[in-house]
């Protein structure tokens, strides 16, 4: 029972609140934790991973990646380094396909140019292991891993490890029978790979941005239709992904050079002549840049779709979110307009590459913003 208070009391006189240090909860006590280093090392591992898939475009485009024709993990971090070493290597490569029906006659000192680019490559693949291994060890050894990371942050390694595993086995697939190039749907499964990984590191930076706190009171007042349109404009986004992944496997952006239709009509001609009839999905020129440039009207529309619906949003932040993302889907739309009347030249390919990493980003932050959306004042509103 409450005791009674005289109403002369002084208020300096009065007990002191209980000390509720005590009562604070997991989200009060994560302030210990790392979150601001290990958001920075994410940045990293982002930053790396952006590089890797540029250069990996770059050892695609300048047919690079068939030159090492052995997966060593280990060893392999160690280029040639003395002129018996590099005729041997250049004698594996001479006994593939790519040789022998494309680049028979090649030089040493042309092989060399080549095998940098892989070597490189399959080099900085190593260093972004090196970098993941040393930051979540590091962390984890610290203890200063926030509750429920561990799990997430050692899924970036698994993944990255079965990224290498998949690289070797697109490969593979160039190195006997009559293939010149790796196969198109190993192609797009190792690039599409690159782009979950790249997604879940900038989902998880956004995250870590945030407080625990801030997230939980965020998704309050989370806009959970546009939240919805956001992911299906993610999904939709991949698949055009996989799609240019296609192209780029079978250098379909070098055949039909016209805009906006085809060897002057709608549909390709002999778009399925391959036997059996699935393979021209995945192999014949004109009906694989055919899907991509029909998926590419898609995107467009459905993203203008989800701008409409996003300018309903109260917050100005999700709001510009959104306006970046339509803005990005036009310059997009643009690069791939250029890339295909010119060919897909090394220099505006790899920029239309790199404006699908740019999208993808911004496509995640605005669906993260829908879910979580900062505070704003009834003004800003």
């Amino acid at each position: 029972m409450a005791q009674k208070r005289s109403i002369f009391e002084d208020v300096g006189t009065a007990q002191k609140p209980a000390d509720t240090t005590s009562a604070k909860g997991v989200i009060d006590r994560g302030r210990s934790y790392a979150r601001r280093g290990i958001r920075l090392w994410l940045m990293s591992l982002f930053a790396l991973v952006v590089v890797m898939i540029a250069v990996g475009g770059l050892t695609r485009l300048t047919d690079s990646g068939l030159s090492i024709t052995e997966w060593a993990p280990v060893s392999g971090a160690l280029p040639p380094m003395d002129a018996a070493t590099w005729e041997s290597e250049f004698e594996k490569y001479r006994a593939i396909p790519e040789y022998q029906l494309q680049n028979k006659g090649m030089s040493l000192a042309e092989f060399k140019v080549i095998y940098w680019w892989e070597w490189g490559h399959r080099q900085l693949g190593r260093f972004i292991g090196v970098v993941w291994a040393l930051g979540f060890f590091g962390f984890l050894i610290a203890r200063k891993i926030p509750p429920g990371w561990t799990g997430r942050l050692l899924l970036l390694g698994a993944l990255g490890g079965l990224q290498g595993a998949i690289g070797w086995w697109m490969v593979a697939s160039g190195l006997t029978g009559t293939m010149l190039d790796v196969a198109s749907y190993r192609l797009a499964t190792h690039l599409g790979l690159a782009f979950v990984i790249l997604g879940l590191i900038a989902w998880y930076v956004f995250k870590l941005g945030r407080t625990e706190r801030d997230i939980l009171q965020a998704r309050r007042s989370s806009d959970r239709a546009l939240f919805g349109m956001g992911t299906g404009l993610l999904h939709l986004s991949f698949l055009q992904i996989l799609l240019g992944a296609l192209v780029a496997g079978i250098d379909a952006g070098r055949t039909y050079t016209d805009w906006p239709l085809m060897a002057g009509q709608v549909f390709p001609p002999y778009a399925f002549e391959l036997e059996p009839i699935w393979r021209n999905f995945f192999e014949d020129e004109g009906l694989v840049q055919f899907m991509h440039r029909v998926t590419g009207y898609l995107l467009m529309l459905f993203g203008i779709g989800v701008w409409f619906r996003a300018r309903k949003s109260p917050n100005r932040h999700t709001r510009f979110a959104f306006n970046a993302v339509l803005a990005m889907l036009l310059v997009q739309m643009v690069l791939g307009v250029v890339t295909v009347l010119y060919a897909a030249p090394l220099h505006i390919a790899i920029v239309h590459q790199f404006g699908a990493v740019v999208l993808w980003v911004l496509v995640l932050r605005a669906r993260f913003l829908a879910r979580y959306p900062l505070a704003t004042s009834i003004r800003e509103a």
